[in-house]
Parts: structure tokens; C-alpha cells; sequence
């Protein structure tokens, strides 16, 4: 763990501090002391008989330190663990999203999404529902990119899926295996007693793909559950190709290879032809077996203003006291 000394609120903490500061300075240059002439001052002082204690001094310096405070707390200070990890009772999951030039299919006419907008949109309700999971993002195309590792940071994976964009990474293949194969590598050293990988695809892999069964062996050898989610549809249909002009034979699901998948590895396979359906989908998976265990987190942020505002009220409550009772007389 790594820890550092921050302000949430940073420039009311420099602003705070500098007024306490143009006060010192002002008083410093400008304050005069209130003398009192008694008849007997003079004969006093020669005796040594006036009051030499120091109280005044030091509820200056109590009062400086008040003021110093109170700017510490207008900047609200915090602790901040820049590494750490965190207990939760959830599951690691990995989304492993399909980033082929299919993607961008429309399988409804009454719906403009196309089927990435969708698996987009429905990905994030999903990681949205889910507080307690660590989630990695893996996406696949003609190659495969681990976009951000498994984390608790749920905003930091929000934003990376809401600015993905298709063309991110080459879209011409589908290296669907090689994808399993990079989010089995962000899970293996994972201490979780569930580790999940969901597979959403539209197509079935490419010429060049790294063969299904070695994936499937590693994700088995890791205990690692995968589900396997189809978007579009396992029939043969012909679509009509806005650049060509002309009908073309359209990519179909390989649900027989998502089923193997799924079964091999003790998960499921599901078939989503719209968004209704992939809704569906997702808040089935959420119903997975929960265990309690570690998870990174990038950043944790712990208020420490209460323990500032102590220290003021303490100091305060002593110099009121001390100015009301022992130091009153002298």
C-alpha cells in the first residue's frame, strides 16, 4: 500500500492558508499593544515585581495554530491509497467484446442501434449492477487488446466502454480464441474462488485463430467459467450491403462452438437477437455464486477532516478553559 496526504478541495485550502497568512502579516505590521499607567508602575517594574508569565505568547501561537486548522479543514484532507487492495464478497469477471467489422450490423429496422451499440449499452447496466465485482475489459478483433485490467474502479471501465469506438483495433477477423486467451491471462492469478469470462460475439472465428479447444483447456486449468453470449443470429439469411449495392450472405453466430465453450467450462450459452434479449441475458449472469475475497482497486480515499476537527475543538476547549481560570488572574 502506498499512502499520500491530499485535499479534495485544494484551492480553498491554498486560499484559507493565505488569509490566515495576509492576517498574520497585517497584525504583525500594524498591531499595537494596550498599556494601562498606574501610579505605582514605574516602583514595580525597578522591584521586579510585575507578571513575567508568558500567557500572552502562548495564546498567540494557540490562536495561529486554530487558524491553521480551520484552513486544513476548509480544504477537507484526505488519505489517499494510490494501490491497495480491498475485501469484497463478489466474483471476478472479465467482458470480452467482439470488435469485428460485423458489429456495426443493424438486425432490426426499427431499431438504429447496431449490435455493438447494444452489447455497449447493455455491458455497461451490467457492470453498473454490479458494486461488488472486480471487471476487466477484453476486446477482440483481428488481434486482441486487454483495455483496462480487473478492477474495482467501476468509472474508469464505464468510461473506457463509453469512448470505444469500432476501428479501435483492426476489425477485419474475428481472433475469437486469442481473445478468451488474453482474458484467461488477466484472470489467472486472480485469488477469487469464482472467475467468470463473458463472451459476447457475433460471428465465429477467423482463418488463423488459435484452435478453440487450447482456450478452452486453459480456462478449465484455471477454473475459469465461461459465457458465452451470441448476437445476431445462427441461420443462414442474406442481407442487402449498402457499399456493394447488392445481397450478401449474412455472418451468423457459430453456436455450436459457444455452446462447447460454455459447456466445457461449466458455464452457459445464450442467443440474443436484440436488446431485449441481451438485457435478459445479462441479468441472468448476475445471479452468479458470490465468495468473499481480494480485489485491486486504483485509488481509495479516506477522510481524515474529523480527526482535524478534534484536534481544533480540543485546543479550543483548553484555551478557553486556561484563559477562563488559571490564566484569568495574572
Amino acid at each position: 500500500m502506498e499512502y499520500f496526504f491530499r485535499f479534495e478541495q485544494p484551492w480553498y485550502a491554498l486560499l484559507s492558508f493565505a488569509i490566515v497568512a495576509v492576517a498574520f502579516i497585517v497584525r504583525r505590521l500594524f498591531h499595537k499593544q494596550i498599556l494601562f499607567r498606574y501610579s505605582l508602575g514605574q516602583q514595580l517594574v525597578a522591584d521586579n515585581k510585575g507578571s513575567t508569565h508568558p500567557y500572552a505568547k502562548i495564546f498567540f501561537v494557540t490562536n495561529g495554530a486554530l487558524f491553521c486548522l480551520l484552513a486544513l479543514l476548509i480544504g477537507k484532507p484526505q488519505l489517499v491509497d494510490s494501490r491497495s487492495n480491498t475485501v469484497v464478497d463478489g466474483v471476478d469477471i472479465v467482458l470480452t467484446l467482439d470488435v469485428s467489422g460485423s458489429m456495426q450490423l443493424q438486425d432490426y429496422s426499427d431499431d438504429e442501434r447496431s449490435r455493438f451499440d447494444i452489447a455497449k449499452q447493455e455491458a455497461i447496466r451490467f457492470i453498473k449492477k454490479r458494486p461488488n465485482d472486480a471487471i476487466g475489459l477484453v476486446l477482440f478483433g483481428n488481434a486482441a487488446l486487454a483495455r483496462c485490467p480487473v478492477t474495482m474502479d467501476k468509472k474508469v471501465i464505464v468510461e473506457l466502454l463509453e469512448e470505444l469506438a469500432l476501428g479501435d483495433i483492426d476489425p477485419d477477423a474475428t481472433m475469437l480464441s486469442t481473445g478468451l486467451i488474453t482474458a484467461i491471462n488477466r484472470l489467472k492469478s486472480s485469488q477469487s474462488e469464482s472467475k467468470v469470462i463473458i463472451l459476447l460475439t457475433d460471428g465465429e472465428p477467423s482463418p488463423g485463430d488459435i484452435d478453440p479447444r487450447v482456450a478452452m483447456e486453459i480456462a478449465k486449468k484455471f477454473g475459469i467459467k465461461i459465457y458465452t453470449i451470441g448476437i445476431g443470429s445462427e441461420k443462414d439469411e442474406m442481407m442487402y450491403h449498402p457499399l456493394y449495392g447488392g445481397m450478401i450472405q449474412k455472418p451468423k453466430v457459430n453456436a455450436a462452438l459457444l455452446k462447447e465453450i460454455a459447456r466445457e467450462t461449466g458455464g452457459q450459452f445464450f442467443m440474443a437477437h436484440n436488446d431485449k434479449d441481451m438485457r435478459s441475458i445479462y441479468d441472468t449472469i448476475d445471479q452468479l455464486e458470490r465468495t468473499k475475497h481480494e480485489s485491486p482497486l486504483y485509488s481509495r480515499y479516506f477522510d481524515i477532516y474529523g480527526w482535524f476537527a478534534l484536534v481544533f475543538l480540543l485546543v479550543l476547549i483548553c484555551e478557553q478553559i486556561l484563559a477562563a481560570t488559571v490564566w484569568f488572574s495574572i
